[in-house]
């Protein structure tokens, strides 16, 4: 994606909140411009996509990164990470699996970990036009999505509803304080 890096300002922030520069970028797309701009910043980038040409993107773009095709939901990389970035990809996941995935990121983040992720802003399914493309996307809402987070070990931060950064949809930022 071409353009101004609006995201910055978040990726920064949760840099500062990671208590290493292990970055897991869950549902990375391309690469560009989030995996770029943390491999600038010497990050340790590794970048996960279910769909095998945005992995292979990936890897030409953060060529010093980690990728792999893999689905999010069954992730099991048996490695732990300082920041998870979920950045634009919780919305492809249908509720259920929304829900789930935050034991995904707590199996893999190292103690006090960083996680940033978008989340749809409402609750419910439909789609949203992607590059002129409309593609699934639903939400479980803020509560739901709190009561996630929480339940896996992971502590809030900061929650940003509708924010312009992510498109309309909330940024929320956690630490992952379960390490047990």
């Amino acid at each position: 994606r071409p353009g101004t890096l609006i995201e910055r300002r978040w990726l920064d922030r949760a840099l500062a909140h990671a208590p290493g520069r292990r970055v897991l970028d869950l549902g990375c797309g391309a690469g560009r411009p989030l995996g770029q701009y943390l491999a600038e910043r010497r990050c340790r980038m590794s970048g996960v996509d279910a769909a095998d040409a945005m992995a292979t993107l990936y890897a030409a773009t953060v060529p010093e990164a980690e990728a792999w095709h893999a689905d999010m939901r069954e992730l099991d990389l048996g490695a732990r990470f300082d920041l998870l970035l979920a950045w634009d990809s919780l919305g492809h996941l249908p509720p259920e699996d929304q829900r789930a995935v935050f034991s995904v990121f707590a199996a893999h983040a190292a103690p006090r970990a960083a996680l940033l992720f978008t989340s749809p802003h409402r609750a419910g399914v439909g789609a949203r036009r992607m590059a002129g493309v409309p593609v699934y996307w639903a939400g479980i809402g803020a509560e739901e999505t709190a009561a996630a987070l929480a339940a896996a070990g992971f502590s809030l931060l900061v929650h940003a509803p509708a924010e312009a950064a992510a498109g309309g949809d909330d940024i929320w930022l956690a630490r992952f304080t379960n390490a047990g």
